[in-house]
């Protein structure tokens, strides 16, 4: 093989996440990465219809009656036609409620990164870890991701979500410390000590939540919300804008529920190892990137009285990228 088909060959890392999936490979000397809207919108099928989507290159299939758009082009329509996206997964995992889900997220998968390069081509997963009310069905979310990997020749394994943010941020601290994703289904959080994960858990309340009660009170659509919270939306408090005041309302509670679950799990551990010195605590995901995030976060968790020294509370510096990059680097490995 020539270098590019040997850099094509190489592991791959998959973030499979409620609101995008995200894939990391290892390119020339630096982190390459696509990512598809992990959503879709239906039509209803009739031949020039469809010709129309094979001519504009929307990525689409035909299902029965249906024409099911896909992956970011389903924003472009829902836009069009003032309507919601649907969504493969909820909560992390495969929605029940959505009869389309896996083979949305099969086609989305299969776009971005297609049939192994080699048989038993390595690719790491993101898979979330379970709440307090349990797994949710991640069993089943997990055997169906890695049955559509091997399918296309991958040797797939997976990685929880938040262990995954360890991998792709703190390798100068010996991958120890606190990793934090903030997603769109779930907020995922892992302690590691020298890469081994001593605490995961995730938390229910997240972008979603804040999406579908800011849209609940003012009457705007959750996906609108969801495109402006990450586009200009800043967590700063109160002001005159009913969506602004919404977003913030609902953005604080879930940063004070999230900052809740990391000090009573964590005081929780009956067997919690013995650490030397302070470790560093890093956040990312999409719903952590709004301006003001990382500040509110730091204020709520300095007056928790948290139960483990902390040498640094930062923000990803790339955070949309960083579950995937993770599962990249624990491919590698």
């Amino acid at each position: 093989m020539n270098k590019s088909e040997t850099e094509y060959a190489q592991p791959i890392g998959l973030d499979i996440g409620t609101s995008r999936i995200v894939a990391a490979r290892n390119g020339d000397r630096k982190y390459q990465y696509e990512a598809e809207l992990n959503a879709f919108i239906t039509l209803p099928h009739s031949k020039l219809a469809e010709s129309l989507l094979q001519r504009e290159n929307v990525f689409h299939e035909v299902q029965g009656r249906e024409l099911v758009v896909a992956g970011n082009d389903a924003q472009k329509f829902a836009e069009v036609f003032h309507a919601e996206t649907r969504r493969p997964m909820k909560g992390g995992v495969l929605n029940p409620q959505e009869p389309h889900s896996l083979a949305v997220v099969r086609r989305i998968i299969t776009k971005l990164i297609g049939k192994a390069a080699v048989e038993g081509q390595r690719v790491f997963f993101s898979i979330p870890a379970a709440t307090a009310e349990g797994d949710g069905g991640i069993a089943y979310h997990e055997a169906s991701i890695r049955q559509i990997l091997a399918e296309l020749g991958y040797d797939a394994t997976p990685i929880e979500e938040g262990l995954a943010v360890v991998f792709g941020e703190l390798g100068a601290c010996n991958y120890t410390g606190i990793g934090i994703s903030c997603g769109s289904g779930l907020c995922n959080v892992c302690l590691a000590v020298l890469s081994v994960p001593v605490i995961s858990f995730s938390v229910p309340k997240a972008g979603d939540y804040i999406d579908a009660k800011a849209a609940m009170v003012t009457g705007e659509l959750a996906t609108r919300l969801r495109v402006q919270k990450e586009q200009s939306f800043q967590l700063n408090g109160m002001n005159g804008d009913r969506v602004q005041n919404a977003l913030n309302v609902y953005y604080r509670e879930v940063i004070a529920g999230l900052v809740e679950a990391l000090r009573g799990h964590i005081s929780a551990t009956q067997r919690l190892p013995k650490l030397d010195q302070a470790v560093p605590l890093v956040v990312s995901g999409g719903t952590a990137m709004p301006r003001g995030f990382l500040d509110e976060f730091g204020r709520a968790l300095r007056a928790s009285d948290f139960p483990v020294p902390l040498s640094e509370i930062r923000m990803s510096a790339d955070a949309m990228n960083s579950t995937a990059r993770g599962a990249l680097m624990a491919a590698l490995c």
